[in-house]
C-alpha cells in the first residue's frame, strides 16, 4: 500500500493502552487456570504477553489505516472535478459478478446436504433461517430506518401459530405457514399504529417493550400457550404423505428453507426497486422532506411492519417445524439482538450483505469449536475488528446518487 503514513507517537501510545487494556480485560480468563480436583491455579502468563501484543498490533494497524483513507480522500478532494475518478463499485455489486457469484451459491447450497454430515445440514438450515429473519429485520431497520428491538415478537407469534393451530386442531406445517405469515403482518401493524409518531430511541424502547410482553405473556397464560413448559411434538414439514426418516426429513426441510431463503431474497430485491422501496429508502433519510414531497408516512411505515413481520412469522413456522418443540425461553431479547447483529455488520439496507453476515455470525462460532473455551473470545474478537474495518458493514450497498441531465 503505497504513501502508508508513519505511526505518531500518539499513535503508539494508543495502541499500547489497546493493549493494555485487552490485557486487563482477558486477566481472568486466558491467564488464571484453576484445577479444582488438584486444588491448585496455574499462572498462564504468556497468554497475557499475546494478547497485548496482538491487540496493539491490531489497534496500531487500524490507527494507519484510517490515516491511510483520509488522505486518500484529501487528496481525491482537491482534484479538479474534472479529474476526480469515479467511485468504483465494490466488487459484489459488478452487474457482471452477480451471475456467476449467484450461480456458484446456488450450486454449493445445492450439494451441500450430498457432501457434508447431517450435522452440518442442520446448522446450515439454522444459519439460513436467520438468514430469513435478517432480510425481514432489514425492511424494518434498513430500509424505512425504525429501530425495532422487538422483532423477535414476531418470530414467537410465528412458531406458537403452527404449535397451536396443531395442538388444537391438528393442522398441517402447508397450512400453519401462510397463517403465520398473516398474523405476523397483523401483530407488526398493531405494533405500527402507537410507534407512528416514534423515532429513534424512543421507538426502540417501545418495541423492545412489546417484545418483552409477547414473551411475558406466552410464558404466564398456561391455559393458552401451556406455559413455561412448551409445546412438544410438533410435526416436520410434510412431502405428499411419504413416511421419511429422521435424515430424509432433516434433508427435506434444509431445501424447504433454501427455497424459503431464496424467495425472500428475490421479494426483498424486488421491493427495494419498488416504489415503495424508494418511499423507505426517502423515510430513512428523512422523515420531514419525505413528508413534504407527499408520501403517506403512516403507510409507509405500517407497511414496512407489516411486511418484515410477516416474514420474521413464516420463519417462526419454520422453527417450530425443525425443533418440533418450543417455550417462551426460545424467544428472549438476545434472538432480537442477534438478528439486529446480523442487519448491521451486513451493511444497513444490504442484501446481499445481510445473507453473509447470518452465515458468518450462525456458522463461526460452530466452527470455532476446535479453540474450547477460547472459540467466544475469538468470535467477539473478530467481530470487534469487522466492525472496526468496515464501520459501515461488511458489503454496505453504494449511495445513489442522481446527477443532472446536461
Amino acid at each position: 500500500m503505497k504513501n502508508l503514513p508513519m505511526p505518531t507517537g500518539k499513535d503508539i501510545r494508543h495502541a499500547l493502552l489497546t493493549g493494555l487494556w485487552f490485557m486487563f480485560l482477558t486477566f481472568p480468563l486466558l491467564v488464571i487456570k484453576v484445577d479444582p480436583a488438584e486444588q491448585s491455579v496455574t499462572w498462564r502468563w504468556a497468554n497475557l504477553v499475546w494478547v497485548g501484543g496482538v491487540s496493539a498490533a491490531v489497534a496500531l494497524a487500524c490507527r494507519l489505516l484510517a490515516a491511510y483513507r483520509a488522505a486518500r480522500v484529501e487528496r481525491l478532494r482537491r482534484l479538479p472535478d474534472q479529474t476526480a475518478p469515479q467511485p468504483k463499485l465494490p466488487l459484489l455489486f459488478r452487474p457482471e459478478r452477480l451471475l456467476p457469484l449467484g450461480t456458484l451459491a446456488m450450486l454449493f447450497f445445492l450439494a451441500f446436504p450430498l457432501v457434508f454430515s447431517t450435522y452440518q445440514v442442520n446448522i446450515m438450515t439454522t444459519a439460513l433461517m436467520y438468514v430469513i429473519l435478517g432480510l425481514g429485520l432489514n425492511i424494518v431497520v434498513g430500509f424505512a430506518g425504525l429501530l425495532d428491538l422487538g422483532y423477535v415478537a414476531f418470530y414467537a407469534v410465528g412458531a406458537y401459530t403452527y404449535g397451536l393451530l396443531h395442538l388444537h386442531f391438528n393442522l398441517g406445517f402447508w397450512i400453519a405457514l401462510p397463517i403465520g405469515g398473516l398474523l405476523g403482518a397483523l401483530f407488526g401493524i398493531l405494533l405500527g399504529f402507537p410507534v407512528l409518531r416514534l423515532r429513534g430511541d424512543y421507538l426502540a424502547i417501545v418495541t423492545l417493550g412489546f417484545g418483552e410482553i409477547i414473551r411475558l405473556v406466552l410464558e404466564n397464560w398456561g391455559a393458552f400457550s401451556q406455559g413455561p413448559s412448551g409445546i412438544a411434538d410438533i410435526p416436520r414439514p410434510g412431502l405428499f404423505g411419504l413416511d421419511m426418516t429422521l435424515d430424509q426429513s432433516l434433508v427435506y426441510q434444509y431445501y424447504l428453507t433454501v427455497a424459503m431463503a431464496l424467495a425472500t431474497v428475490f421479494v426483498v430485491n424486488r421491493l427495494r426497486h419498488s416504489r415503495i422501496g424508494r418511499a423507505w429508502f426517502a423515510l430513512r433519510e428523512d422523515e420531514i422532506a419525505c413528508q413534504a414531497m407527499g408520501i403517506d408516512k403512516t403507510a409507509i411505515k405500517l407497511t414496512a411492519f407489516a411486511l418484515g413481520a410477516a416474514w420474521a412469522g413464516m420463519a417462526g413456522v419454520l422453527f417450530a417445524a425443525k425443533t418440533t418443540f418450543i417455550n417462551p425461553a426460545s424467544f428472549t431479547f438476545l434472538e432480537s439482538a442477534i438478528i439486529l447483529c446480523i442487519v448491521v455488520l451486513g451493511g444497513m439496507g444490504s442484501i446481499a450483505g445481510v445473507v453473509l453476515a447470518a452465515l458468518i455470525l450462525m456458522l463461526l462460532p460452530e466452527y470455532l469449536r476446535a479453540l474450547a473455551e477460547y472459540r467466544m473470545l475469538v468470535f467477539g474478537a473478530v467481530l470487534v475488528v469487522m466492525m472496526i474495518v468496515r464501520p459501515r458493514g461488511l458489503m454496505s450497498p453504494p449511495r445513489q446518487t442522481y446527477s443532472p441531465s446536461r
